[in-house]
């Protein structure tokens, strides 16, 4: 699944594409992509005419804003989007298309048809279900130790999984939960309530580097992710213990072990994670 870097750099892809264009009809081949409105023929209807204003991101979603609504995206496993020409031939994964004035068209792609978008009235695109829960994003600024001591104070689930459900902070999947924690040096099944003050902070510090530089990168290509400009990512390159196992760890050169955690493959170094 696209986590925050990989999501990010499909933003900044869309933003340079489509931002300016205005919907002249949209194309829907798969009806369960759209959770609201409903029927799909009324999603249909509200896009017509609207122009694209800015792409925004919030956490693992897209948001497109548009001029009286929001539009918000979430690409699941497969999504992608790509801009073509409207003459161009579809494809059997080709689920919703947008065609724009200009005779260009956005297609969302999904080989496995999990992806869902929304349509609210801006303004209101905060208390969406999809929204309205999220923690803060990844930066110094949003993400303070202040508000992640109070958050894990007293969790007693593993540390992986808080960090895999967006309240602590937004944009963290399997492989950068690993990422940051053998970062941060932090044991995955460990309780979160359990970390002290200064491993809080370790982790703060992890998060924010660990996902600012995959963003840099482009993210991760590890299966079939690409960006809307058709690029892969290269922070798979500097995995250090994702998909590792087995290997030696880059700090104590121990092997790299993977253990399932609540259902999800996670690999950490059991000498540097204590």
């Amino acid at each position: 699944m696209p986590e925050l870097p990989e999501v990010e750099s499909v933003r900044r892809g869309l933003e340079a594409q489509v931002v300016g264009k205005t919907i002249q009809e949209v194309q829907v081949y798969w009806d369960n992509i759209i959770e609201s409105p409903k029927p799909v023929s009324q999603f249909k209807r509200r896009l017509l005419g609207q122009t694209i204003h800015q792409v925004k991101r919030r956490g693992k979603l897209l948001l497109f804003y548009l001029d009286q609504d929001v539009l918000i995206s979430h690409l699941r496993m497969e999504g992608k989007y790509g801009l073509l020409d409207q003459d161009a031939p579809l494809t059997k994964h080709s689920h919703v298309i947008f065609n724009f004035r200009d005779g260009t068209q956005l297609r969302y792609e999904d080989v496995r048809k999990f992806g869902r978008m929304s349509l609210v009235e801006k303004g209101k695109e905060a208390q969406h279900k999809s929204l309205a829960q999220l923690g803060p994003e990844p930066t110094f600024e949003d993400l303070t130790l202040e508000w992640m001591l109070t958050f894990l104070a007293h969790k007693t689930r593993a540390i992986k999984s808080i960090l895999l459900d967006q309240k602590l902070l937004v944009g963290v999947g399997n492989i950068y939960a690993d990422e940051i924690l053998f970062q941060a040096r932090i044991q995955p099944d460990r309780p979160g309530g359990s970390l002290t003050n200064e491993e809080v902070e370790a982790l703060r510090q992890a998060a924010i580097k660990i996902l600012q530089e995959a963003t840099l990168r482009g993210g991760s290509t590890v299966r079939s992710y690409k960006n809307s400009l058709g690029q892969a990512g290269t922070y798979q390159d500097f995995h250090q213990v994702y998909g590792k196992e087995g290997d030696p760890c880059p700090r104590c050169h121990q092997p790299i072990k993977k253990i399932k955690l609540n259902g999800r493959g996670t690999h950490f170094c059991p000498h540097c994670q204590q």
